[in-house]
């Protein structure tokens, strides 16, 4: 079978949501080290999952015309982008209770999310881009750096 841009962005998606469930299936008062250690790695992967679609995958299908469900995606992007940021804030500072929580919530804001871009932006994803931007997603998905000063397009600046 071969691989699409949805299908590779699908595993992802499920590869982040893993390791949020497991820490928000976790006793707070009895947080493993490699349970704290997965949240925070799937924390940076959405991030980067973020930067990518935002970066490489919205443009072709804003592009293509489909301008309404991208802003949508983005500003959900933008309601999650703080909470990973309070995430690890509480990570850093051993709140285990409230993270869990806050995981909780996040996993729920994901589900919603992760299906609307999974039945509507993929699909036409797979469509839009070229062979070769699979190979070109592929590699970004692995080595992409978000730069330091990237935030989401959905985040309100004051």
């Amino acid at each position: 079978m071969t691989a699409t841009v949805g299908a590779t962005l699908e595993r992802e998606h499920r590869t982040i949501d893993d390791g949020i469930m497991d820490f928000a299936g976790a006793d707070p008062s009895a947080v493993a080290p490699e349970q704290r250690s997965a949240l925070l790695d799937s924390i940076a992967v959405l991030r980067r999952h973020i930067y990518i679609e935002e970066q490489y995958l919205f443009p072709p299908l804003r592009a293509a015309g489909m301008v309404g469900p991208v802003m949508v995606m983005v500003r959900e992007h933008g309601l999650m982008w703080p909470l990973l940021d309070q995430l690890q804030r509480l990570v850093s500072d051993g709140d285990f209770g409230t993270a869990t929580q806050l995981c909780r919530d996040l996993l729920q804001q994901l589900n919603s999310h992760n299906t609307k871009e999974e039945m509507i932006l993929y699909p036409q994803a797979d469509e839009v881009l070229s062979p070769g931007d699979l190979d070109e997603l592929t590699d970004l998905l692995s080595t992409a750096e978000i730069p330091a000063d990237w935030v989401c397009g959905g985040v309100l600046r004051s």
